[in-house]
């Protein structure tokens, strides 16, 4: 049965237009919609998901398009629909919410709510009948007696905003190597061994804890932690989480062997992938990271590039209504595709004729290196790669023809950020153009249609951005455009980063925590002003914020930046221990305070050449300023520092800079040197 459209037909969020035509009368979130609960005092229904997101669609097909359901939903409630992605800050509140009544969370994630929005009730994906079940009781209590709900209300919501409370340190507790070795000790606990990641299912990739523990292994050489780090990278590299195809991560394994993918595809986790593999290349050279981050920017900028340089958000799950249909094969049909190369083929990826998955399907999964698979064959490895690169590209063929996963063609500020370093990681690295091509083109997409006035947007879609930035949007630009000026030496990002900050710090800024709330104080409020500081998939946004505060403040020679980065980690410390793995971004900028940290300028006609010589090592811990001629720059560290003709450079620590080299190899070995000093 076709139903008329609902409020959502005018969004432009694929997700909201997604539920458009339900028979429930959604809203998406607003004034109209909260003013209509509060004139008609009814309890709203808040529902939060997003386009790529399997059981938000399972629960749509079961519940929002069922004319029965959608009676009792609209007969009661005003119902709102809300995209996690658009608005994390309405997500963060009521995850929070149904976190505390039920002690888990997740997506589809549903809140019913007073008529000024303090929550009552949540969960996560019910089946039909529970669902009507549950609404109707909560219907009743709301008739019969409110003031029970209005009481549990002010205590929920009481806990919400108390939930990320922080009282600031007044004395200042020196950072050292034994408190994060601690910290590390219980940590290495948690890893395994033989398959990577940690011993649980599912299994996250976490990219932001491998980058802290291949920084933090770095310097302390810890056998096992590097063990681990190997371990993990080779075997997501090898598992089903990765597209064998397409190239790509997954979100996540449902197993423990990195087998079986929730098949969604997001930006955010292949932007960070992409700096995680492009810096373990940097530290040790192996040809599968330098495979994975070529494979990974390839789907990027083959499917989820848009005409104007943003980058899409996400693949579903979902293709036909099937999850992961369009990834997984039969072995007949690859033996249809590929002959007598279906045999070594399908060793190489452990296809099965019964299938190594559900329903006779396989999902394409190394067991083990190009190398050790050739040599088994007495096939040397080049000719091997040859030979799968021919079978893949057949294969690939024939995948185009499927019909597609859903395309959520939004894109988000913080994460096309991600994905802007993720192009500057992978040019450090390998020192392609095509990765630095990429990340001009982003940034200059970023710029020109995302800063409006001096502020960021979060959003653009159709030609228009229309939800002002949150703090990790802020937050990851300034760290992206950071990262592009240390390899581009353009001053345009450098100053656009430092007024992103400004903004941020005239906005976001919570003096009572010395720290930074999640939405700025020219938005509407919401229930309660909430603060991110725990490292997740991605970085806390203020964990971001603290260590661009630290870069930047060591390149623009603004100590009060530096302060306010060690202010933000000491009020954090105390509570590091408790779980080491969510607070990895903070842990790195620990790393940066523990360790010398140098500031590099290099002057002269070959500047900038000698600086992306230099930017294919792993010398962490350092910010790099490059100039070819005295005129085209403002800054202080470059004041006084040239000679005609000459190209040199200086190693500064503390706003103290040794003698000036002018050999490229002797300010390296001079920066590893000074790099390592404070090691017991």
């Amino acid at each position: 049965m076709e139903h008329s459209a609902n409020h959502l037909i005018h969004e432009s969020s694929p997700y909201l237009l997604q539920h458009a035509y339900n028979p429930v009368d959604w809203h998406p979130w607003g004034d109209l919609a909260l003013e209509k609960a509060r004139s008609e005092n009814k309890l709203i229904l808040v529902s939060i998901g997003y386009a790529a997101c399997h059981w938000c669609h399972v629960m749509e097909h079961e519940s929002f398009e069922d004319a029965g359901v959608a009676e009792v939903m609209n007969a009661f409630f005003v119902n709102i629909k809300v995209d996690r992605e658009e608005r994390p800050d309405i997500d963060q509140i009521y995850m929070d919410a149904v976190q505390l009544m039920t002690g888990s969370g997740g997506w589809p994630l549903n809140c019913v709510c007073l008529p000024d929005g303090r929550p009552i009730w949540g969960g996560t994906y019910f089946q039909k009948r529970q669902w009507v079940d549950v609404l109707d009781q909560i219907a009743e209590l709301w008739q019969r007696n409110p003031s029970e709900a209005v009481g549990y209300a002010e205590r929920l919501t009481d806990a919400v905003r108390k939930m990320d409370a922080i009282v600031p340190v007044a004395v200042h507790k020196p950072f050292s190597h034994d408190y994060l070795a601690g910290i590390l000790k219980t940590w290495r606990g948690t890893f395994d061994m033989k398959w990577g990641g940690y011993g649980r299912t599912p299994k996250f990739p976490m990219p932001n804890n491998w980058l802290f523990l291949l920084r933090e292994s770095h310097y302390s050489k810890h056998a096992e932690t590097q063990a681990a780090l190997a371990v993990t990278l080779e075997r997501m590299a090898w598992g089903g989480i990765y597209d064998q195809l397409g190239g790509g991560f997954a979100r996540y394994s449902v197993d423990g062997i990195w087998k079986v993918p929730h098949f969604e595809k997001m930006t955010y986790d292949n932007g960070q992938m992409i700096s995680l593999y492009a810096e373990a290349y940097q530290q040790k050279p192996e040809s599968l990271y330098q495979r994975v981050v070529a494979e990974t920017f390839d789907w990027m900028e083959r499917e989820m590039l848009s005409p104007e340089g943003g980058w899409y958000s996400s693949l579903d799950a979902d293709s036909e209504g099937v999850e992961g249909k369009f990834y997984v094969w039969t072995k007949k049909e690859i033996d249809a595709l590929l002959g007598n190369d279906s045999g070594w083929f399908c060793a190489y990826y452990q296809v099965t004729e019964q299938g190594n998955w559900e329903h006779g399907n396989n999902i394409l999964m190394m067991g083990q290196s190009p190398a050790a698979f050739a040599a088994a064959r007495g096939l040397s490895e080049e000719d091997f790669l040859r030979r799968i690169a021919a079978a893949k590209a057949i294969l690939m063929q024939a995948r185009d023809l499927r019909i597609r996963p859903g395309l959520d063609d939004k894109v988000l500020a913080s994460w096309n950020a991600l994905m802007l370093k993720g192009c500057v990681d992978a040019y450090l690295a390998f020192g392609e153009t095509r990765y630095l091509e990429a990340a001009l083109r982003n940034a200059h997409f970023i710029a020109a249609h995302l800063v409006v006035d001096g502020r960021l947007m979060r959003n653009f879609k159709a030609g228009k951005a229309t939800i002002p930035a949150f703090l990790d949007d802020y937050a990851l630009v300034a760290e992206a455009f950071v990262a592009l000026y240390q390899v581009t030496f353009d001053m345009q990002w450098l100053r656009l980063a430092e007024s992103l900050v400004e903004q941020v710090n005239t906005h976001f800024y919570n003096a009572a925590a010395q720290l930074y709330y999640f939405t700025s104080d020219q938005d509407p409020a919401l229930i309660a002003r909430k603060m991110e500081l725990m490292d997740n998939v991605i970085p806390a946004s203020n964990s971001v914020l603290a260590n661009v505060l630290f870069d930047l403040g060591h390149l623009l020679s603004r100590q009060d930046y530096v302060e306010r980065a060690e202010q933000m980690l000491q009020n954090i410390q105390p509570d590091m221990p408790r779980y080491g793995g969510g607070y990895s971004n903070w842990a790195i900028l620990m790393l940066k305070f523990l360790q010398p940290f140098l500031e590099v300028v290099i002057t002269g006609p070959d500047a900038k050449t000698q600086a992306d010589a230099m930017n294919r090592l792993h010398l962490p811990n350092k910010v790099i300023v490059a100039s070819n001629t005295a005129g085209d720059h403002d800054l202080a560290l470059l004041e006084g520092r040239f000679v005609d003709g000459e190209t040199r450079y200086y190693i500064c620590e503390n706003h103290t800079c040794q003698l000036p080299l002018t050999k490229l190899e002797d300010a390296i070995r001079m920066i590893q040197n000074l790099s390592l000093r404070n090691l017991a």
